[in-house]
């Protein structure tokens, strides 16, 4: 029996992201290039005599019972297992929140990894991955990492390779956005076809290994609702490209905004522009990071 188990949850990034229809239940039929970053959560698993799950965050706005996911992928394998001790989970989170960068879902996914270890359930990453779209449309993916293309909800991926390495400056302005409003405010069948990302186009930026062709195609649909609703994160897209980024764009429905880069000074210059220079009156959080695309 593990007793303890030290976990990362790693964030993720949209290198681009598609929406084709709305469906009778409500979800949204997407196409999304997925991408795992090095920014993470940390979250530490300790077994309990006692039955029940305890959550403990850094946040005090976070939730500590079962409107955590951190709870519900405990919870899921727990019940279906009949496993009859406890458990503690303590969350230190890194990833914003609300912010576009799947961080609920990557923890989420990640207790299920240790849960799954701690209690020798023996399920394959196949199997979590089945569970975890029961949790959310992102979890999935967030077990398995690394450079995907995720279509139907974002339950259907495709590995892909791993995206050549670069610098990956991140930013969040002071706001949160609600991504179901923003679903529900896209008219994708009412945009141009210039409005709508080539994600085939992606891939195959991403099969040849080539970045700039990457940053070249870029493209995320829901910029169409976020931007003009919040021009700041317009605003932080036009200052990475001012300071060298090859590419920028918000990930997943905001407001989180990414921008790549291939010279490392020029990287290094955008985070402290935006970090502690005139660009920290519109970026509240700001990190310098790296894809990250080990499989686990």
């Amino acid at each position: 029996m593990v007793r303890h188990l030290g976990l990362k949850a790693y964030g993720k990034i949209n290198l681009g992201l598609d929406v084709l229809r709305r469906r009778e239940d409500g979800y949204h039929e997407v196409r999304m290039i997925m991408q795992t970053v090095g920014l993470y959560d940390r979250i530490d698993l300790i077994f309990r005599e006692e039955p029940g799950i305890k959550v403990e965050t850094n946040l005090y706005y976070l939730p500590g019972n079962e409107n955590n996911l951190v709870y519900q992928a405990a919870r899921l394998l727990m019940e279906e297992f009949g496993v009859r001790q406890g458990i503690y989970i303590k969350l230190k989170k890194f990833i914003p929140v609300a912010a576009g960068m799947a961080g609920g879902s990557s923890d989420a996914a990640a207790v299920l990894f240790g849960v799954n270890k701690m209690f020798g359930l023996g399920l394959s990453q196949r199997q979590l991955m089945e569970r975890g779209v029961k949790i959310g449309a992102d979890v999935p993916y967030c077990v398995m990492r690394g450079t995907a293309l995720s279509e139907g909800i974002g339950e259907v991926l495709t590995p892909l390779p791993p995206m050549p390495q670069c610098q990956v400056l991140i930013a969040k302005p002071g706001i949160s956005v609600s991504t179901r409003s923003v679903y529900e405010s896209l008219r994708a069948n009412e945009l141009g076809p210039d409005q709508h990302p080539d994600i085939d186009a992606m891939v195959g930026a991403i099969r040849q290994g080539d970045i700039y062709k990457v940053a070249g195609h870029l493209g995320n649909v829901l910029e169409t609702v976020t931007i003009p609703a919040h021009p700041v994160i317009g605003q932080i897209k036009e200052i990475m490209m001012e300071r060298g980024a090859v590419g920028s764009l918000m990930s997943g429905s905001g407001p989180t905004v990414f921008g790549l880069f291939t010279n490392p000074k020029s990287a290094s210059g955008a985070y402290e522009y935006l970090r502690y220079g005139k660009g920290a009156d519109i970026a509240r959080q700001v990190y310098l990071t790296s894809f990250y695309n080990r499989r686990e």
